[in-house]
């Protein structure tokens, strides 16, 4: 009985990527003598494309999900930005549970988000192991463990923000008897050890990987190993660190703001000299596609009289409380919002690749995610027909997120030139003036104000104002059911307290 569970638990908790189907053969356990990174050392980079290929799951439904519909819905969905969209009834007890904050432990895609991270988790845990004992030189199997522990790190940041404390899981299992006798495979660590955790590793990775400038593209470097360590101390307000971090980077010279805001979304603004972190979809990580359904799902629905191709199913729609609070003259509203006619004159809406949408008579939401949009003419993105798989890059961390920390940091350690200097350099891009709140909490909440729309619908929105301890007062500022003690967090799953034997605790209120 005792290998019954333990069984169960390895493959949807853990998720320990030999028990699993994988496309990556370099990431099933070998038969015995074939190949190993021990014996054989162009192995060892394949385990680690295996790890990044993690980033691109999408299987809200199915296997679990790292960057599809159950993040988006997890994420911007459980803001104050975006409400579920699509039609009233599409998807109601999943998604609008979500956006109305009804959702329980059975909550599918609650679920899928831990399948999905820990499936990860262990893609890096199983490449962590063989890395070891590479024959490869050290110096490069340092890269290699920091290209992979900064992976390992980033889903454990966003499993400790969704759950709070969860499983430490570090290694493989050797045997069912050894993951029945170890705890950490079915019990909680305490937030405070998963954030030891996360700094570890992406300390690790920031010694261990070169500047961006030396890397391939898309590959984990230095600025953005401690970047995301930065927003890591940020969340533990550690803000000499934060900003000790964020002057790293800044002062490295590799990075630097776009001058138009509107080119980040687009293909060639991809691994631009503003993105630090980004999923690499299609030609960047060699394959013919991208994380499953992101576009799709966010894609523009078609409703009422219908009479065209629609673009997906309409959901993460930006509510109209978060469209009809930016500021006047905020060039950044166009960049993330695609906003449907509905003036009566039946003009439609003209993207950026010259493709029209028709008036309100024909859609199902007034405003839709531009951020998440991706042209169908191959003449000015690559599209190879499949919607599902559309090559879009998901933007996890940029510089201006960064520019933004530094502020934040500065502003806690009375540098208020510095932090005035951040703000009022991100507002001059949008368009905006410069302003001049005075030091302390006016120059917080300006700095968390410009967070907003700065980083809109990029997933961080919902963390940031938890983070805030703000999260209640915002949340039903926008009408939405947010209990304080309660919703700052996702339920554990039910299934995986089922199997861990009831050794999983339940977060309160849930």
């Amino acid at each position: 009985m005792k290998i019954k569970t333990y069984l169960k638990i390895w493959i949807v908790s853990i998720g320990v990527v030999a028990l699993n189907s994988c496309n990556e053969s370099f990431l099933d356990v070998p038969v015995q003598g074939a190949a190993t990174p021990a014996s054989d050392p162009a192995l060892a980079e394949k385990l680690v494309t295996g790890v990044y290929n993690s980033l691109i799951s999408g299987d809200a439904f199915g296997s679990g999900d790292a960057h599809g519909i159950a993040f988006i819905a997890t994420t911007n969905i459980l803001s104050d930005d975006a409400d579920k969209g699509s039609t009233p009834n599409d998807q109601i007890g999943i998604i609008g549970d979500l956006d109305n904050f009804t959702h329980g432990p059975t909550n599918i895609f609650v679920g899928s988000i831990w399948n999905g991270h820990y499936n990860a988790i262990a893609r890096c845990n199983q490449a962590v192991k063989a890395l070891e004992n590479a024959n490869i030189a050290q110096q490069t199997k340092n890269k290699f463990l920091g290209e992979v522990r900064f992976i390992r790190g980033y889903f454990y940041f966003n499993l400790v923000r969704y759950f709070g404390g969860v499983p430490a899981v570090l290694r493989v299992p050797e045997s069912a008897a050894d993951a029945n006798n170890d705890e950490k495979f079915v019990t909680r660590a305490s937030i405070d050890e998963i954030y030891n955790i996360i700094l570890t590793d992406l300390q690790f990775a920031a010694d261990n990987t070169p500047l961006r400038s030396a890397t391939q593209i898309g590959r984990v470097n230095k600025g953005m190993s401690q970047s995301l360590l930065a927003k890591v101390y940020m969340y533990r307000k550690d803000w000499k660190k934060v900003l000790d971090l964020t002057s790293e980077v800044v002062n490295s010279g590799q990075y630097a703001l776009l001058n138009n805001y509107a080119l980040i979304w687009r293909y060639e603004g991809n691994n631009s000299s503003e993105s630090v972190f980004e999923v690499q979809t299609g030609t960047y990580n060699n394959t013919d596609f991208g994380v499953n359904g992101y576009c799709v799902w966010q894609g523009p629905r078609v409703g009422g009289k219908g009479g065209w191709t629609d673009l997906g199913f309409g959901f993460c729609t930006p509510s109209a409380q978060f469209v009809n609070s930016y500021a006047s003259g905020d060039l950044r509203r166009s960049s993330t919002i695609i906003e449907i006619d509905n003036s009566g004159t039946f003009k439609g809406t003209i993207l950026y690749d010259g493709y029209r949408i028709p008036s309100k008579d024909s859609i199902e939401n007034l405003f839709y995610n531009y951020k998440a949009y991706h042209s169908e003419l191959r003449t000015i993105e690559p599209y190879l027909g499949n919607r599902d798989n559309k090559q879009k890059n998901i933007h996890l961390l940029r510089y201006a997120d960064v520019l933004l920390m530094q502020a934040e940091a500065a502003n806690e350690l009375a540098n208020t030139t510095l932090a005035l200097n951040n703000l009022n350099r991100i507002r001059r891009r949008a368009g905006l003036t410069d302003i001049n709140p005075s030091a302390g909490q006016a120059l917080r909440d300006a700095i968390w104000q410009e967070r907003r729309f700065e980083l809109a619908m990029e997933h961080d929105r919902f963390f940031d104002i938890v983070r805030q301890g703000r999260a209640d007062v915002v949340m039903k500022a926008a009408g939405k059911n947010f209990i304080k003690g309660k919703n700052e967090v996702l339920p554990i799953p039910a299934l995986q307290i089922e199997l861990s034997g009831g050794k999983l605790t339940q977060n309160p209120g849930y």
